[in-house]
């Protein structure tokens, strides 16, 4: 059915921009028997509920009339938990009441305040902010909300999420007891309710879609990755659907700047969106993407809420959201307004289950398959080439010229093959890729080298032997944090308050991207900086993992205790340490060496070699003789 709005000005803004049909939560929000009630309204994102809002207000703010009066005081205040989400809402609103020449201000962190409080002294219709400023010029007498006749808190559910109920709370109780207030809302937990119940009467509860429930416009596929894929699976997606804009979602800062690299050096036009970056780097990076000088967003979940993007047709979750709804968030970046979009989940084959359980939460269906391979990709090019429009358009005059010029000087074979080339040329090139096959849980990552691992790189987790460290669970918590098999994995060195071990070096920085997305509970894992670990105190001594006897040393099997100064008490002999004059408490098991180093022998390890120095005076079994 048409819009159906008593304003003028607004319906010929609707026609402007194309709007025919409105949205199911466009339908509910203008019926009827809505005009001036409160409601508490549950809509996904992407729903169109900005102008939602904005036509519902306006028939409080406007009725029949033709504009809205002299700029003053403000009538109408949009509440949102982002400064991305609240400028995007200005600028729906701007070309919504172009025609009844609304004058509409934004208040946002990271903006001058200054110049806010010039706008709101020249006066406003609609002041749209975020809770932080908009509390901080109410405090400082900047914003006057004693005529507001309408509040709009949008995305509630996240404002809550992001800590802002005070400030919320602040701001309600402030307004002027009689006005509409529309509460929206993604989810309807609890403390949604208990808000609306506060600060709302005879709330009207409109809910457009069912909890968790899939966006219809959204094709789900879930690929089987390799972990030492995954990058290579991301670039190849980019370039098997070409989409006209994409975002990469990654679930930590480090991950977003890694792979922002990692795709700009290939040839991509991507920029990076995480909260370690300035507002006006952030500015630049959503401008890009819109005037599309960048195809590509890689984003963490916080910095990509409220933001967006045009035409944006493919949604890629490099690593897994946390949850069922955060999945659906980050998926319905695409497929609005009518248009059809693509959300792929990387699915490591130990991720499989966790996968399964969040689409299947969030009632989501998808399509597993391998990544796109090199050679699928370069097929698509060609067909894509072929039915480039470009090829069959007239020529102007002077491309002409240079074409007839071209053709006489060579051949149509030349010219072909020199525009086949000259076509690869601009597109990043695909990379070889693997499946991993139909794993449920498994880990059927390729086979890796199981080399000795001298030369990899340490990393440390502060956990030791104090609180029980044991290689038994130690060793699956790593390959669980980094995606890793147990051949991908050194050394392993538990001291009293932290675990050192080693990582084979290709995968050091994507097992530490990978180990710092960690879970509520895990324990942090940072790279080590070579400093020596804090030991028993003098007398206690550890377990030596790998160290060595001094010259005549010999060991019975017995244990020995003794402090630095070399002497062994107990079934030992006697020896000086290879390391330094001191000999822990070590257990040895009937190996001896004369200035020799003992291996680490715990199974499934590869063992250190003597290029590698690790730090000494951990725990562990020497290796016995042979």
């Amino acid at each position: 059915m048409p819009f159906d709005t008593s304003s003028p000005a607004l319906a010929r803004a609707l026609a402007g921009q194309n709007y025919d049909e409105p949205t199911p939560v466009q339908s509910a929000v203008i019926a009827p028997d809505t005009a001036g009630r409160d409601m508490l309204v549950s809509a996904q994102t992407g729903s169109g509920k900005t102008v939602a809002y904005g036509l519902a207000i306006g028939e409080t703010l406007l009725g029949a009339e033709e504009s809205l009066p002299r700029a003053g005081a403000p009538l109408a205040l949009v509440i949102a938990p982002t400064r991305e989400l609240a400028l995007q809402v200005q600028r729906e609103l701007l070309w919504l009441y172009k025609d009844a020449g609304g004058r509409i201000v934004s208040c946002v962190g990271g903006m001058d305040p200054i110049k806010e409080k010039r706008q709101l002294m020249d006066g406003a219709h609609i002041v749209v902010g975020t809770p932080g400023r908009l509390r901080d010029h109410l405090e400082r007498g900047r914003l006057d909300i004693s005529a507001l006749a309408a509040v709009v808190l949008d995305e509630a559910d996240e404002m809550l999420d992001l800590g802002f109920r005070e400030d919320l709370e602040f701001i309600l109780e402030a307004t002027p007891e009689e006005k509409q207030t529309l509460l929206f809302s993604a989810t309807m937990p609890r403390d949604i309710a208990n808000l609306a119940r506060r600060y709302q009467r005879d709330a009207l509860r409109i809910e457009v879609a069912g909890k968790k429930v899939g966006h219809a416009d959204i094709e789900y596929r879930a690929v089987r990755v390799s972990p030492r894929e995954i990058e290579h699976s991301v670039v190849n997606l980019l370039r098997f659907f070409e989409a006209p804009g994409a975002i990469v979602f990654c679930n930590t800062r480090e991950a977003v700047r890694h792979l922002t690299a990692t795709l700009q050096e290939r040839g991509f036009s991507a920029v990076a969106l995480s909260g370690e970056l300035g507002q006006n780097e952030r500015n630049l990076a959503l401008q890009a993407l819109r005037d599309g000088r960048a195809r590509v967003c890689v984003a963490t979940d916080v910095a990509a809420r409220g933001i967006d993007l045009p035409g944006l047709g493919l949604v890629i979750h490099a690593e897994l959201p946390h949850d069922a709804e955060s999945l659906q968030h980050r998926s319905g970046r695409t497929g609005r307004a009518g248009r059809k979009g693509v959300s792929v989940l990387l699915v490591p084959p130990s991720r499989r289950r966790k996968a399964e359980g969040l689409m299947a939460e969030a009632r989501v269906t998808a399509q597993w398959s391998g990544p796109p391979t090199a050679e699928e990709v370069r097929v698509l090019d060609q067909e894509r080439m072929l039915s480039d429009p470009q090829l069959s358009e007239l020529p102007a005059t002077e491309d002409a010229d240079l074409a007839a010029a071209l053709m006489a000087q060579y051949s149509p074979q030349e010219l072909a093959s020199a525009l086949v080339r000259l076509y690869r040329a601009r597109l990043p090139a695909p990379e070889e890729v693997t499946d991993p096959g139909e794993g449920r849980g498994r880990r059927e990552a390729p086979a890796r080298s199981s080399a000795p691992m001298g030369g990899g790189t340490w990393f440390r987790m502060p956990v030791g032997r104090r609180k029980n460290a044991d290689p038994k669970w130690l060793l699956p918590l790593i390959c669980r944090r980094g995606n890793l098999t147990k051949s991908d994995i050194g050394a392993i060195r538990i001291f009293d308050n932290e675990t050192i071990f080693e990582i084979a070096e290709p995968l050091a920085e994507s097992f530490l991207v990978s180990a710092r997305a960690s879970e509520a509970g895990d324990y942090p894992i940072e790279p080590h900086d070579g400093s020596q670990p804090e030991r028993r105190p003098q007398g206690r001594g550890g377990y030596g993992h790998g160290g060595g006897h001094g010259a005549g040393g010999h060991s019975h099997g017995g244990r020995g205790k003794g402090g630095p100064g070399g002497k062994s008490h107990g079934a030992s002999n006697a020896g000086n340490s290879h390391h330094g004059g001191q000999y822990g408490a070590g257990r040895h098991e009937g190996g001896q060496g004369a200035g020799g180093q003992h291996q680490p022998s715990v199974r499934g390890w590869s063992p250190v070699a003597p290029s590698a120095k690790a730090p000494r005076g951990a725990k562990g079994k020497a290796r016995p003789r042979g």
